[in-house]
């Protein structure tokens, strides 16, 4: 039987008049929604760019930003140490334990990492050391060669310089005095007396230290701050009886002013013949003589005694057979640290759910001193595989994360993949005073 073909634009079949028209008989055109009333296409009949070109595409990396911020200041507050979860990790330096490695920087009790470091501390023991006290709730010598006889001094835990107290010297009775070990202090070479001293009244003579022959009132070495008519004076030499002097010359600092309720720095050095008295690291008198600390004494004090007692707090004392601050040249008392212009750490290892093939990261620094440039001076490094592969990221900078504290990020770094992640950062172009960067934080994405 022959095909009959119709060809009349007239005539209208509905959806009921084709039950099954193949798709590739439909070649050009498109359907008018209206006459799709009910069912469903194949996903196969539907191509992704259809779906995709009219879809709006969604970036969350400003909410994870956001995420990792809030999780650095969370972690700033509490003093928690590192952490890390399933997408996430966070290190505010509370301590070292999310530290890897390190290669001239170093972490600080103040909760940073820096390749240049400033910090005060306590003196610690050396083979010149002849004696140190901390006034740490006792009168212990960290030279056990010394013992002292604690004679009415207290110990304080609010007002104190460094460690966890300091001794109170009640400007009557208090003094702390060595009559074992005396001859210990003699030398006729170099030397450094120091401490720090905190005065609560300008009244009466507040000797710091002394040498003392036990019978005369002569000193063989004397120094502290006492009141000369209406000024007062920071004042060392030898006490001969009746004026100061060192081998016959009268010998005082004149009037340098020191405030009362503050914490104050005095040492006495010896460089050859050369004599200096430094105060709050800065010399402020200094005479050319030879002399020695004499040895035909017997009794040493610290705080007073035959001269005049303390009214105050002391902290820190220490007497040393070398002259630790040469030539007049003005420093920064207790201070420690490192001074290198270049240097880098690591993150501890993190191990990842599954696979990663790109991370971030939001850092925060300080700009201690200078300004830092971001990707030159600090540089942040990306590692999946353990550190044998790093990517290195181009750092963006973030608003301020808070006073002093800047902050940068990188997003969707590719790295090699890998299950093994960790961070490097490394420092350039840093000098103490002149360009000091300090990591305070570091979140990494993953």
């Amino acid at each position: 039987m022959a095909i009959i073909k119709v060809r009349n634009p007239a005539i209208d079949l509905d959806a009921a008049e084709i039950p099954n028209l193949d798709a590739s008989k439909i070649t050009t055109g498109s359907f008018d929604a209206s006459r799709i009333g009910s069912g469903t296409f194949d996903d196969a009949r539907i191509a992704a760019s259809n779906v995709s070109q009219h879809a709006t595409s969604f970036d969350d990396n400003k909410i994870v930003n956001d995420i990792s911020t809030l999780a650095l200041r969370q972690a700033s507050d509490e003093n928690k140490s590192a952490y890390n979860t399933n997408s996430s990790s966070v290190d505010v330096f509370q301590d070292s334990t999310g530290i890897d490695t390190t290669s001239g920087v170093e972490r600080t009790d103040d909760e940073y990492v820096g390749s240049v470091t400033q910090r005060l501390e306590q003196f610690t023991l050396d083979s010149d050391t002849v004696s140190l006290v901390h006034f740490d709730n006792n009168v212990t010598d960290d030279n056990s060669n010394i013992t002292w006889t604690n004679n009415n001094v207290s110990f304080n835990n609010t007002t104190k310089k460094l460690g966890t107290h300091s001794g109170y010297f009640n400007g009557s009775n208090g003094y702390l005095q060595d009559d074992t070990g005396n001859s210990q202090f003699y030398t006729t070479g170099d030397f450094t007396i120091e401490s720090w001293f905190y005065l609560t009244s300008s009244s009466g003579n507040n000797q710091i230290f002394e040498i003392n022959d036990g019978t005369s009132g002569k000193q063989g070495v004397l120094f502290g701050y006492y009141q000369g008519g209406d000024s007062r004076y920071v004042v060392y030499g030898n006490w001969n009886g009746s004026s100061w002097d060192i081998n016959g010359e009268n010998f005082h600092t004149g009037n340098n002013s020191v405030s009362l309720n503050t914490w104050h720095h005095l040492a006495l050095t010896r460089q050859g013949s050369t004599t200096r008295l430094y105060l709050d690291g800065v010399q402020v008198d200094t005479t050319t003589t030879s002399w020695s600390l004499r040895n035909d004494t017997h009794i040493v004090n610290i705080g007073g005694k035959v001269h005049g007692y303390f009214n105050g707090y002391l902290d820190e004392f220490r007497f040393s057979h070398v002259n630790r601050y040469p030539d007049g040249t003005t420093f920064t008392p207790n201070q420690s640290g490192i001074n290198n212009a270049t240097g880098n750490f690591t993150g501890t290892t993190i191990t990842a759910p599954s696979s990663v093939s790109s991370m971030g990261a939001i850092i925060t620094y300080q700009d201690n001193a200078g300004t830092n440039a971001l990707n030159t001076d600090i540089v942040l490094q990306l590692s999946a595989d353990g550190g044998s592969n790093y990517s290195t990221a181009t750092l963006t900078a973030l608003p301020d994360f808070s006073t002093g504290i800047k902050m940068a990020k990188v997003n969707d770094l590719s790295v090699t993949a890998g299950t093994s992640l960790k961070y490097k950062i490394s420092f350039a172009n840093q000098a103490q005073g002149t360009k000091e960067a300090r990591i305070r934080g570091v979140a990494l994405q993953y």
